[in-house]
């Protein structure tokens, strides 16, 4: 049987202002990455995704961003490897008092957004958010977003790491991801046939037509498409199809 993970990235409202379907979307998926405070969430709404995270049984993971809520984390800075790591240390952190204080842990470190996207074009970068991570726990669970990422990554000797996946978002021919500025709409069943694709065979139709590996035993929902829950419920119906085994990162790393 195949295992695999669903994470979906999670919590990033704060004040008066909401993002995504946290309490829907949560019985469907095993992995959260929840915000802390950079780029989205505030202290209470942290709270509150980490208690509703362990109501449901679902792994929680840090998703740091870099500090910048105006641009929702979605704008590259100009800083240093030692600043990232501490931005993702600080968060990392902030998540550990608010598991701790629900009775659990966190169990992976996804970074968000802009920082993603310099880690992946920076190995320096990378490596450094990397030790950080180990330097407070080494069983933590580094989520990588990409092979850039997942080839340093895989160079970290004692670093859990696994490779994520994306269904509703498309890939170029070299495996980077088209990262939309706003959502779109995305066809359910389109959507559920590459979860499957990815999952039982490591490869998905690139948006030129072309098919490329994506060996990856987790696959990420974007917990802010107005029509996440479709989506799932698309993806659960394959699973029971196929007989799928949803695990947690814990798990599979």
């Amino acid at each position: 049987m195949v295992e695999i993970d669903i994470n979906c990235d999670m919590g990033e409202s704060f004040g008066n202002w909401e993002m995504g379907h946290d309490v829907d979307v949560m019985p469907y998926i095993t992995s959260a990455n929840i915000a802390a405070g950079y780029h989205a969430a505030d202290p209470h709404v942290m709270r509150e995704t980490v208690a509703l995270a362990a109501e449901h049984d679902v792994g929680i993971g840090v998703h740091p961003g870099l500090p910048d809520k105006m641009g929702f984390g979605r704008r590259a800075m100009d800083a240093t490897p030692d600043e990232v790591r501490d931005y993702v240390t600080y968060q990392l952190g902030a998540l550990t008092a608010f598991a701790e204080q629900q009775g659990t842990s966190v169990q992976h470190v996804k970074p968000h957004g802009a920082m993603y996207s310099m880690l992946s074009a920076d190995s320096e970068l990378a490596r450094a958010v990397m030790e950080g991570v180990l330097a407070v726990d080494e069983d933590l669970v580094y989520l990588a977003t990409d092979m850039n990422i997942y080839e340093v990554a895989q160079d970290m000797e004692g670093l859990r790491t696994v490779f994520e996946g994306y269904v509703d978002l498309d890939y170029r021919p070299d495996r980077s991801l088209i990262v939309e500025q706003s959502v779109e709409n995305k066809d359910p069943e389109t959507v559920a046939d590459r979860f499957v694709s990815i999952a039982t065979e490591g490869v998905v139709e690139a948006a030129n037509g072309e098919e490329i590996e994506v060996p990856a035993d987790s696959i990420c929902i974007h917990g802010d498409n107005p029509h996440a829950v479709d989506l799932l419920d698309a993806i659960h119906d394959r699973i029971e199809e196929y007989d799928l085994d949803l695990v947690s990162l814990d798990r599979i790393a």
